[in-house]
């Protein structure tokens, strides 16, 4: 095995990486960008969050010109920080970098190291293990952090719901709190629906959304057993239901309907039509 990685990092992508760093220490520099040198950390918060999604927008959209753009705009965003936690004598560049590289190296003792592993669900029990050893060394060592009671108290709420909820899923399945087949999460399923449905028969709003977020739940839990991202599922059936629907009411227009009287027999039969354009 390598004992250290190999890296096709070369002069070139250095000298590119050197000057976007200096381009962002002069825009925050006195005399800089008045934009740029009222931004700290919590402002830039929803920026991050909306070049993550453009970056998403462009790979489904497979345009590779797009997604040049997106990810050096993305890029932008975690060089700004650095920068200005850099400004505060907080921590640098360097130290982002270094410690990305240093848990990755650690994090992979199949690559880096000498450990076999049997596939990819192995390496991901062997990165949760040995990140509960590192935070359980920073608690021994008195370090700032301590070990978290749960290990799911390591998953960020800050996230989309669904995404949390399948990081939450994945690491509980980890540690061995799974069904024993994909049979019984449908089942699981199926007793979730019932159960929503008896809710919704009482008068208890309480209970209907909790029985709801139990059926939303169990359905994150098909999609990690068939390895399906959540988020992105109800990404895509959001995009076809919108060009469906445009299908519709442009067919509607044609026939000179009006879209709020149709009947339910007329909106199936537009929704089937619009099934078989997409």
């Amino acid at each position: 095995m390598n004992s250290s990685p190999d890296s096709s990092f070369n002069h070139s992508s250095a000298a590119a990486f050197t000057r976007l760093v200096e381009i962002i220490a002069r825009l925050r520099a006195p005399g800089g960008c008045p934009w740029d040198l009222e931004q700290t950390h919590m402002t830039l918060r929803a920026h991050l969050i909306e070049e993550a999604y453009e970056v998403l927008g462009a790979i489904e959209k497979n345009d590779d010109r797009n997604l040049q753009e997106e990810l050096g705009d993305l890029l932008l965003q975690p060089m700004m920080h650095a920068q200005i936690a850099s400004e505060e004598n907080r921590f640098a560049i360097d130290d982002v970098l270094n410690g990305i590289a240093d848990k990755l190296v650690r994090r992979h003792p199949h690559v880096f190291g000498d450990a076999d592993v049997s596939g990819s669900d192995e390496v991901l029990r062997n990165w949760d293990a040995i990140k509960q050893r590192e935070k359980q060394s920073i608690a021994n060592n008195g370090s700032i952090g301590s070990t978290p009671a749960s290990i799911l108290e390591e998953i960020s709420s800050s996230q989309p719901a669904l995404l949390e909820a399948l990081e939450i899923s994945k690491k509980a399945a980890r540690s061995g709190f799974e069904w024993p087949d994909a049979k019984g999460v449908l089942d699981k399923l199926r007793e979730e629906i019932d159960e929503l449905e008896e809710a919704m028969n009482g008068d208890d709003k309480t209970r209907v959304e909790e029985e709801l977020g139990d059926l939303l739940f169990t359905a994150v839990n098909i999609a990690r057993w068939e390895k399906i991202d959540p988020e992105l599922a109800l990404r895509d059936m959001v995009a076809r239901f919108k060009s469906r629907f445009a299908h519709m009411e442009n067919a509607a227009r044609e026939k000179g309907q009006n879209l709020e009287t149709l009947s339910p027999d007329e909106w199936n039969d537009l929704w089937e039509a619009a099934k078989l354009k997409s």
